[in-house]
């Protein structure tokens, strides 16, 4: 009679003990995000069943299933576009194809340019040039002597133009030349700047290092160092570098480690900051105001136009008071990483723009006066590298090259600018300026009844499409003929610098409607009235479960003749190269 009794008060005991942790469970579940980019284990078993192969010709031009007459204007004005591109950088094509074969970047960026059912037969016919050889003003001049308006940013580099950074880095070198490239002991200007960035970031001290993503890499040593906690959170779709704990997903040959990946603007996520113990710091990158929750937009994955972004500023700050208080409760350490926006927003970076004191802060990229560069200001506490009362016990964190002369001198030129009148000009107003170029724009492609937007965040775009289609990617093309120059990513992300004019910003709108109009004019933007994005998205489905299902038993093969879409008569061969 009684064993019954003691069993069931055991289980019960042990329901209870169990509690806490399975509700722990749950919360962090429910703090994920429902897309991929929350749930990341399941996005690197998705990425590895995603079959290779490529589409023919005939499926190349009809992918949506498009009248004749639209398939004749695609042909003819993808003609067309391929011979002018090919005519006018000649030169800047030959040496790309030349290098392509030495670097494997660049057979990076050509792989993921476009989606890869179409990058074979694309880059048969058009290549797009990777090296240029002067840049003026808001411009670069490729081999050919073709000048386009720049707009990757050098990838957040660029803030304030290149002729800028000419001056950092001519000036800053100048300055050390004594010294040279004397490396271990420093030159004076370095405790220079150390005071200034101190200044900057509101923080105690500062560490110096050689790029942004070890410059993350030492914050995230020295917040686990100092909490004795193994965790950090990152928000979905956040990028932080390419080192493992900070990329855990597709791209990580590693499974994911001592992270937690958590919907940014969500009380779910702060509840979990709120309860677990195991969290060292929480990661921000708040250059995903633009795009909460979602990966950096590339066209490389633009299959439909689905793509999405806004820009609310009150609702993202809010977000950061939040963050930041449940941080402070916990001993939770708030890094902000500001390697790409830091500077772009305000002369005192995010911190100053939203209004947030984070516990550490990464620069890098911009910083640098265009020379490489990392840095970490954090508070005294957590800055610390050993412990007095346990001498063995050490944070670790050395580089050959931290402080280097040159890169030092380069950014005491930069920060002395930066503190200019002429800078603190191109600041005022800053996001009236910008925010009304955006919506200029986007007046003139409504006029000319064209399915294109843009969002941004200051000087940071992505354009957006408004009606579905399959072929969205290719207007990269013809931004390119209209001397527009974009990265490897695409309409994903247009950077501006901070110093281009009206006039340079009417020229730009000028070309942007031009190649707009062109693409609309040569029918790529066909739209069968009845088509969804969901329904583009689950023909791709179907259409990769039959790949999957074709997919050959063979050794190691190119992943575009695993198994080819439409006609058996398709070429496949490498013979014009595959052009970046």
């Amino acid at each position: 009679m009684t064993e019954p009794i003691v069993l069931t008060a055991l289980s019960i005991a042990g329901l209870a003990a169990a509690w806490p942790w399975a509700r722990q469970r749950l919360e962090l579940s429910l703090a994920k995000h429902p897309s991929l980019t929350g749930h990341l284990r399941m996005a690197k078993r998705v990425a590895a069943l995603v079959p290779g192969y490529a589409y023919d010709e005939a499926r190349f031009f009809d992918s949506d299933a498009a009248p004749p007459a639209v398939l004749e204007r695609r042909r003819a004005g993808f003609r067309r576009l391929a011979a002018q591109l090919t005519a006018r950088h000649a030169e800047s094509l030959s040496l790309t194809r030349q290098a392509r074969e030495q670097i494997s970047d660049l057979q990076f960026t050509s792989a993921y340019r476009v989606p890869f059912q179409y990058g074979p037969y694309l880059r048969q016919h058009i290549g797009i040039g990777a090296f240029v050889q002067r840049s003026d003003g808001v411009t670069v001049t490729d081999l050919d002597g073709r000048r386009f308006y720049d707009l990757t940013g050098s990838y957040g580099v660029n803030v304030f133009g290149s002729d800028f950074y000419k001056t950092c880095i001519a000036e800053g070198g100048a300055r050390v030349a004594d010294l040279g490239p004397v490396l271990g002991s420093y030159h004076p200007l370095v405790a220079w700047n150390a005071e200034r960035l101190c200044r900057i970031s509101g923080l105690d001290e500062v560490s110096f290092h050689m790029s942004g993503t070890e410059a993350v890499m030492q914050a995230v040593r020295l917040a686990r160092y100092h909490t004795r906690r193994k965790y950090l959170v990152r928000f979905a779709g956040a990028y932080h570098g390419w080192w493992d704990d900070v990329q855990p997903g597709p791209g990580n040959p590693l499974p994911p480690g001592h992270t937690y990946t958590l919907k940014e603007m969500d009380e779910g996520t702060l509840r979990v900051l709120s309860r677990r113990r195991d969290i060292a710091c929480v990661l921000v990158n708040p250059l995903q105001a633009l795009h909460p929750n979602q990966a950096a937009p590339g066209d490389g994955t633009l299959l439909d136009s689905g793509r999405r972004a806004h820009f609310d500023r009150e609702a993202y700050t809010a977000w950061l008071i939040k963050l930041r208080a449940v941080c402070s409760l916990r001993g939770i350490v708030l890094i902000f990483d500001e390697v790409f926006l830091g500077f772009r927003l305000a002369p005192g970076g995010a911190q100053e723009y939203f209004g947030v004191q984070a516990d550490m802060v990464t620069y890098g990229k911009t910083l640098g006066g265009g020379l490489p560069v990392g840095v970490v200001c954090g508070k005294r506490a957590l800055m610390k590298r050993y412990r007095e009362d346990r001498p063995a016990d050490i944070c670790f964190a050395r580089g050959t090259f931290n402080s280097h002369p040159y890169v030092m001198g380069a950014m005491q030129v930069f920060l002395e600018r930066l503190d200019s009148a002429p800078v603190h000009a191109l600041y005022a107003n800053l996001d009236r300026v910008w925010n009304g170029r955006a919506e200029q724009l986007n007046l003139e492609l409504r006029a000319a009844g064209l399915p294109v937007q843009v969002a941004n965040l200051s000087t940071i775009w992505t354009v957006l499409y408004t009606q579905p289609s399959r072929y969205n990617w290719m207007l990269q093309f013809y931004l390119r003929e209209q001397g527009l120059a974009l990265s490897w990513v695409g309409t994903g992300r247009l950077i501006f610098s901070l110093n281009y004019s009206a006039a340079d910003f009417a020229a730009v709108c000028q070309r942007f409607v031009a190649a707009a109009q062109a693409m609309q004019a040569d029918g790529w933007w066909w739209h069968d009235s009845t088509a969804t994005n969901r329904a583009i998205r689950r023909g791709l489905l179907g259409e990769m479960l039959r790949q999957r299902l074709c997919a050959r038993p063979a050794p190691v093969q190119r992943w575009w003749r695993t198994c080819s879409i439409g006609s058996s008569s398709s070429p496949r061969s490498r013979a014009a190269g595959d052009l970046q």
